[in-house]
């Protein structure tokens, strides 16, 4: 029986769809695998250098306990990578109803950490728990900016809709951290909050005044009114400054010491001298001192390589999201990573003052790993609804 001409144009239709292209690294309508694989090996690398370079230091001060950093970081890791699974699922312009109120939550913990009675009024501890108030600060302004800028991008090129808004609300955040003090936390802070507007399509012209009076403010606050001129002192004379403060250029001098030992190859994992109690805290914001003495030049820039392809993916995921906030959300929180990075590897290799930063995924500490891992895990969300998969 001859098939009806509807049957045949169906089947020729058919014939001729196009096939839908597979990626090996690829889930169908599923999470960005190779975003999610090169996070993986960085948390994986991150948590063996933690052991590495905590373990004397644990030991020492905890009545013998080599184990309990490492104990501690892998619990925060999966719990970290629970949330990041769990939030990857969710549809991500829930987000929207959420920019407003978690900026205003941030303010408000911004300025009760200014009242918990320390020099250096950077955490808020509560019974089992302390968190810095600047890490809720970061995520809140990605996701604020990301909000605001998909709302009003046709506007953003305007003086009113696409400059003043963005930095009056950059300009209370930053001021609230640098009251801490946390000149690290206030420098991430607004490169972020830049990366976001040039992004999201503010005048250039507007951005580079910006950046001409933060610096003129700094140079003002160092020059004239004398602050942090310790530091500032240590990070351009480290040696020099060693005579006269010893205890401020001591952290600095023994991480130049750490870098320039591990030369091309390194000392070995595990075999670091400077982590035997004169790096101090090298589980910390010193940690890649610790790698580079360990794993030597090569195995830093592999790490380095490791975190340039985790942004590189991150910014992919956001240039093929299908809309603004996706895209905005996805571009802040890799440039953020990435940013982090560069400031921490610049503070141990003291190529800018010591300010106290951390190395994302690879420094101690639970609530800055959980967040970190559930940002992560809003962009594996993001990714689901790109075209990455897409040929």
């Amino acid at each position: 029986m001859a098939s009806s001409p509807l049957a045949a144009r169906s089947a020729s239709a058919a014939s001729d769809k196009p096939k839908r292209k597979w990626h090996i690294f690829s889930l169908a309508n599923g999470f960005d695998m190779p975003f999610l694989i090169i996070l993986l090996v960085i948390l994986v690398v991150g948590l063996i250098c933690q052991y590495s370079a905590s373990y004397p230091y644990s030991y020492y001060w905890n009545d013998g306990d080599s184990y309990f950093y490492i104990r501690k970081q892998v619990m925060f890791a999966l719990l970290g990578v629970a949330a990041m699974l769990i939030i990857s699922t969710v549809d991500y312009h829930i987000l929207h109803y959420f920019a407003i109120p978690a900026m205003v939550i941030s303010w408000v913990l911004l300025v009760v950490v200014l009242f918990s009675g320390s020099d250096v009024r950077r955490w808020i501890r509560l019974p089992g728990l302390q968190f810095q108030p600047s890490e809720i600060a970061k995520f809140a302004l990605i996701l604020l900016f990301a909000h605001l800028i998909s709302l009003n991008h046709k506007k953003m090129k305007t003086f009113t809709r696409g400059y003043l808004p963005f930095i009056l609300i950059l300009g209370v955040t930053c001021g609230l951290v640098v009251i801490e003090p946390h000149l690290s936390g206030t420098m991430l802070l607004l490169a972020i909050g830049l990366i976001m507007m040039y992004v999201g399509g503010t005048r250039l012209g507007y951005l580079l005044g910006t950046m001409g009076l933060g610096v003129g403010a700094v140079v003002y606050m160092v020059v004239f009114r004398g602050y942090e001129q310790d530091r500032i002192n240590v990070w351009l004379h480290p040696f020099e400054a060693y005579a006269t403060n010893r205890d401020e250029a001591w952290q600095t001098i023994q991480s130049l010491y750490a870098i320039g030992s591990g030369g091309l190859m390194g000392q070995g994992l595990g075999n670091s001298r400077q982590k035997h109690l004169f790096l101090p805290e090298p589980h910390n914001d010193f940690i890649f001192a610790v790698v580079c003495e360990e794993m030597g030049f090569i195995g830093a820039v592999l790490v380095i390589l490791l975190f340039a392809l985790l942004v590189w993916r991150g910014i992919t995921i956001g240039m093929k999201s299908p809309d603004k906030f996706g895209s905005l959300l996805a571009i802040g929180l890799t440039a953020q990573v990435g940013v982090q990075v560069i400031l921490n590897i610049a503070v141990v290799s003291n190529t800018i003052p010591n300010t106290g930063i951390s190395l994302p995924f690879f420094s101690y500490g639970g609530t800055s790993l959980i967040m970190l891992l559930a940002q992560m895990g809003v962009v594996l969300a993001i990714s689901r609804h790109s075209r990455a998969e897409k040929g």
